[in-house]
Order: structure tokens, then C-alpha cells, then sequence
């Protein structure tokens, strides 16, 4: 929980991870693309503040003590979802698997919600895999990694038949979040297979599941807002847009914020770390505090306490079911958290 000004908010991480990227996890063959992978998510990390830069050593695999310690004693995160990325193209074990996840979950109860993921080119053993790993987690969300290399696949697509067995599968086994990441390329994937179309596609097909955009498809900013604003079921997931805008690109940051509050709204967007690229704490510290800074900005949607709340943790509460403090919940008259019924145009 974070307070400021005698303002409690209610702090969901929706998108973080607990990733094994050393050497010795690198699988042999694939040296190349396993460096290059971590090497250009530390790159990523230049983008925040200089004091919360870390080692190349450090990044490739932080400890448990670690990921506590920033993510919940100094980064005022109340729970936080785990988004698993598999890459076993590269990593022996996995990057962030479920597994891997789910273990350090069980350690600390009521702290972290353990997400699973799919991949439809896995056929009926991924339908499988998927199934078990909601009887034995619980998951009530998946992560989807649609550029992600396999047996020289180089992506697919939410438009694929094999990828509607398993959107219904997911409807069957409870699962209604779809995460998918949908932003900036990491070598050595295809920035192609990281177009947002596909999800328009399948978030009609199938009303009942809501889809977090994950990066809003970064850097196709227009192209997910003019979707995402006709859609009722798609959500602004916005890890990498305040972690790697915010400090090092306030004015583009301003932008693409006005851009996701004119169009998606403020009962659709959700906050997401991305730890450990980023930490959690100058982020929300940050936000808090954050305004447009001038009147070059002037016919976007007004940014207030409430909404910054639901942004921060609401919304994410609501979509998981998560109790909300109720010293942190929106008073009446201040809206009502990733309602639906938000996919409507919003009035500056």
C-alpha cells in the first residue's frame, strides 16, 4: 500500500516475473540468442532512474530476496501477478515459467497470483499442460508470447483455429484474463508478430474473456486505442509504457497516457511493473505524482486521485477478484473499477 497526502492506494502489480536468464540455463546451441534476449531487457532497464540500474550479473537472475524486498517492502505492491515466459528455444528450464512462479508463491501466501500460459502450435498436450496447471495453481489468467520461437515457428496469431481451442479451453477451465503481450520487440523476435489486430479479432469471437494489451502495443499506440476503445473487453495493460516513458520520455509518456485516457478510459487500464526490468517503487512514487507538465496537453482527460487509484490497483482488483482494504476502495460517486460498460468514448 502507498499513502500520500492522506490518499491510501491500493497497489497491484499485473505484470511482473521471477526469471532464471544465467549461463548455465542457457541452452547449448542457442548462446547467442539467450545473451542477446537478457542483454536487451537490461537495456530496457537504462530507461528508468540511474539508481536502480543493476549489474548485467544481478539481472540475469535476482534472488527471492531480492524480487521481496523491491517489490513489496520498498515497492508498496499489495499483490502482484506472475506473467510467465517460457523461450525453452533458448532456456533450459524456461526464462519465468509457471513453475518457477507458483514455487515462490506458495512461500508467501496471499502475496502473489501465479498466471500459467499456452502455446497453440503444443496441440493437445498444451491443452493438457493447461488444464493441469489450473487444478494445481489456480490460475485465473495466462500470459501469451505470440512472437515466440518453436521447431522454426517464428510467432503465430490469436486468429489461428488451434489458438480458439485453447481460448475455449480457457472459457471452460475458468480462466478469464488474457494477457498478451503486445509492444516493444526483443531481439531476436519479429516485431510483426507483435501487431495488435489479432486480438480485435478474437477478443469479438469470444465477449466473455477480458484481453490485457500488455505494453498497448507499443509502439502502435493509435492502433490499439482506436481498437480498444470499440471493444468492451480489451484493457491498456501498462507495463513498459510508465516504467520505460515516465522518466526517460515524460512528453511522449504525457501523450500516450492522454492518448489511453481519451480513447480506453480510466476503468481500463492497469498497472504493471514489469520487475525486474523495473522496480515498483519510483514507479508508483512517480505516478502518484504525475501530471501532464503543459497546456500543450490541454484536450486530454483530466488526471485525478481516483483515477490513478484504479489504475494502480483497482482495475486489477476487480478483474481478479482481489479484496480491496477499505480505507483504499473509491468513494460514491467516484466510478467503479474496470466496469465493462467503460468502452465508451471519454469526454476531455
Amino acid at each position: 500500500m502507498y499513502e500520500k497526502d492522506g490518499e491510501k492506494y491500493f497497489v497491484v502489480d499485473s505484470h511482473m516475473h521471477y526469471w532464471n536468464a544465467a549461463p548455465d540455463n542457457w541452452v547449448p546451441g542457442a548462446e547467442q540468442y539467450a545473451k542477446g534476449w537478457i542483454e536487451c531487457f537490461h537495456a530496457y532497464q537504462g530507461l528508468g532512474p540511474a539508481e536502480t540500474h543493476w549489474p548485467i550479473e544481478k539481472f540475469q537472475k535476482y534472488s527471492e530476496e531480492d524480487l521481496m524486498r523491491d517489490v513489496f517492502a520498498d515497492g508498496y505492491v499489495d499483490v502482484a501477478v506472475f506473467q510467465p515466459t517460457y523461450l525453452k528455444e533458448w532456456y533450459r528450464e524456461g526464462f519465468n515459467t509457471t513453475e518457477r512462479n507458483a514455487a515462490l508463491g506458495e512461500k508467501h501466501p496471499g502475496k502473489f497470483i501465479a498466471n500459467t500460459r499456452w502455446d497453440p502450435r503444443e496441440g493437445d498436450e498444451g491443452l493438457k499442460a493447461l488444464k493441469a496447471n489450473v487444478e494445481r495453481y489456480g490460475s485465473k489468467g495466462v500470459k501469451l508470447y505470440t512472437a515466440e520461437w518453436r521447431d522454426g515457428s517464428r510467432g503465430w496469431t490469436l486468429r489461428d483455429p488451434e489458438a480458439y481451442r485453447y481460448l475455449e479451453a480457457c472459457q471452460e477451465l475458468g480462466i478469464v484474463n488474457i494477457h498478451v503481450h503486445k509492444g516493444p520487440t526483443i531481439w531476436p523476435l519479429d516485431k510483426d508478430a507483435f501487431d495488435v489486430s489479432d486480438v480485435d479479432h478474437a477478443a469479438t469471437d469470444f465477449p466473455d474473456l477480458n484481453f490485457i494489451v500488455e505494453h498497448v502495443g507499443l509502439p502502435r499506440i493509435e492502433d490499439f486505442c482506436f481498437m480498444a476503445t470499440q471493444e468492451p473487453n480489451v484493457y491498456a495493460g501498462l507495463s513498459v509504457v510508465i516504467g520505460g516513458l515516465m522518466h526517460a520520455r515524460p512528453k511522449f509518456f504525457a501523450k500516450v497516457m492522454g492518448e489511453l485516457l481519451f480513447w480506453v478510459g480510466e476503468d481500463k487500464m492497469t498497472f504493471g511493473s514489469d520487475y525486474g526490468i523495473w522496480e515498483p517503487k519510483w514507479q508508483v512514487e512517480g505516478f502518484v505524482d504525475w501530471d501532464y507538465p503543459s497546456d500543450e496537453f490541454s484536450d486530454y482527460p483530466r488526471i485525478t486521485t481516483a483515477t490513478k487509484k484504479k489504475i494502480l490497483g483497482l482495475n486489477a482488483a476487480r478483474l481478479y477478484g482481489i479484496d480491496v482494504p477499505a480505507e483504499c476502495r473509491l468513494e460514491g460517486g467516484q466510478g467503479v473499477p474496470a466496469q465493462r460498460e467503460a468502452a465508451q468514448l471519454v469526454e476531455p
